[in-house]
């Protein structure tokens, strides 16, 4: 394995395990989440997401608080992506549509870690491929860092030119209405798992 590609494992490894253990062993007492949880995550904990602002693809800003109106899913991820992102989105694309089937509804948010290409209107148009309704966002890189030390996202660049690709972690992060995030999720996990998964949350919110 290059050199470059496997520091950028570990550190990839890395950034997964410290979230998982985050969610893992924090305090869950009083959690009124604790039957819809799959990892164990603290339902009073304050430490990971919270509010935000970035921009839309209208080039307009974005408060979080407008958007987050209910248990919702966001995504980092980049939209010159060869694969991961792509496919990720469209699971959530599946999951939310099964869940509106059920008459529930879930905001999701995509949001770059690569602002340095990925314009409002590039947002935008990689987020209508899966859905109308999924919202990209982007921002400045101080924003956009800013945002996803919250989320205690990890991202990189790797590479040189117009070619580069991000190295990110791949969490796809399940929040209430003020950005706080109350669940996370694995990319081996379907969307009808997601789906039920999600059900459970917003009936006990």
């Amino acid at each position: 394995m290059h050199k470059g590609f496997a520091i950028a494992a570990v550190i990839v490894a890395t950034a997964i395990v410290g979230t998982t253990a985050y969610f893992a062993f924090s305090d869950a007492s009083g959690d009124a989440y604790a039957d819809c949880r799959t990892s164990r995550i603290a339902g009073g904990s304050t430490a990971l997401g919270g509010p935000f602002t970035l921009i839309g693809a209208d080039g307009q800003a974005v408060a979080s608080d407008t958007i987050l109106t209910s248990p919702s899913l966001i995504y980092f991820g980049y939209s010159y992506c060869p694969d991961v992102c792509p496919l990720d989105s469209a699971r959530t694309a599946e999951t939310v549509e099964i869940l509106k089937g059920r008459g529930i509804s879930v905001p999701h948010v995509f949001i770059t870690i690569d602002p340095e290409r990925d314009t409002p209107e590039l947002v935008g148009e990689f987020t209508s491929y899966f859905d109308d309704d999924m919202i990209g966002l982007t921002g400045s890189a101080e924003e956009i860092a800013k945002v996803a030390k919250s989320y205690r996202v990890y991202f990189a660049k790797n590479g040189e030119g117009e070619d580069y690709l991000m190295d990110h972690s791949t969490m796809t992060y399940l929040t209430e209405a003020d950005g706080r995030v109350i669940e996370f999720f694995r990319r081996d996990l379907d969307a009808e798992t997601l789906a039920n998964t999600i059900q459970c949350f917003a009936n006990a919110s």
